[in-house]
């Protein structure tokens, strides 16, 4: 009489891939994305030197989702999207600090977090002067 259902070992899973696949398409948190927004951290991170191994030689980079784009027009179809609008009003929270943690266990009153107005990063002052001079020259 042939006993109970015997589980065949001829898989062996494929966690090794899993785990390949999740750190892929890894970004930055929330709370470093938060730190590069700062004015001396943005600076650099929109003006950034020619990389030929980065899309768009790194030159197209947005800075709320930290990714790089092959050039402008996609730069801004990205700031069109839903993942970009997503990001945005993620972002609209502050982020976690040890203080909010502390205040959370019991040593001090509780505060609720608070929002802000974030908006998708401006057009390089380089690009506003180009097409202001488009305007003039076809204002002439």
């Amino acid at each position: 009489m042939p006993g109970p259902y015997k589980r065949k070992k001829y898989h062996f899973g494929d966690t090794h891939l899993k785990k390949r696949w999740r750190t892929r398409k890894r970004t930055k948190d929330l709370d470093e994305i938060d730190n590069d927004m700062k004015e001396e951290n943005a600076v650099q991170l929109l003006k950034q030197e020619v990389d030929v191994d980065k899309p768009g030689n790194a030159q197209f980079y947005c800075l709320h989702c930290a990714r790089y784009f092959i050039d402008d027009t996609a730069l801004k179809d990205h700031f069109k999207t839903k993942v970009h609008k997503r990001r945005l009003k993620a972002l609209e929270l502050e982020p976690y600090t040890i203080e909010e943690s502390e205040r959370a266990a019991g040593f001090g009153n509780f505060q609720t977090a608070k929002r802000r107005k974030i908006e998708t990063q401006p057009l390089l002052l380089e690009e506003k002067e180009n097409t202001e001079n488009i305007k003039e020259d076809i204002a002439d």
